[in-house]
């Protein structure tokens, strides 16, 4: 019966894996989440890249675009990087910035801000990088 039981618990989690919710994640470098679900004002460009301000990015930090299923970094001042939203272990959207990393909490996995590399696991491959373009206080991701 314990078995059973075990079963019970293991189907939602594992239905949790392949969710894609809509949870926006921003993060300073002092460690502040902002889940507020929303996207921040972007827009598609007629470029065909998708445009976000530079002032919702934080130094040392980084926001997830959900809908855009895009995270965009800063780790120094003025130096901006994007990244896909995707984790690369299951395919569940990152959950948030923290600390240096892109945090995905449906199994735990962790990205590096400055290059998408895996920092820690269960992951293997890094987060897929996307050519950004800085114009004013816009950035163009593509």
């Amino acid at each position: 019966m314990a078995g059973l039981a075990a079963a019970g618990v293991a189907v939602p989690v594992l239905a949790a894996c392949g969710s894609s919710s809509d949870t926006t994640g921003t993060t300073s470098s002092a460690g502040s989440t902002d889940s507020s679900g929303s996207t921040g004002g972007s827009s598609s460009a007629k470029s065909g890249g998708d445009t976000f301000p530079t002032s919702e990015i934080p130094v040392g930090g980084g926001k997830i675009f959900s809908s855009d299923k895009v995270v965009v970094t800063q780790p120094k001042a003025g130096d901006f990087k994007a990244f896909t939203a995707v984790c690369t272990h299951q395919g569940c959207i990152v959950a948030n910035v923290s600390d240096g990393t892109i945090n995905c909490t449906c199994h735990f996995s962790k990205f590096s801000i400055e290059d998408g590399s895996v920092v820690n696991g269960p992951a293997t491959r890094a987060l897929a990088e996307k050519k950004v373009t800085l114009s004013g206080t816009s950035l163009t991701v593509s």
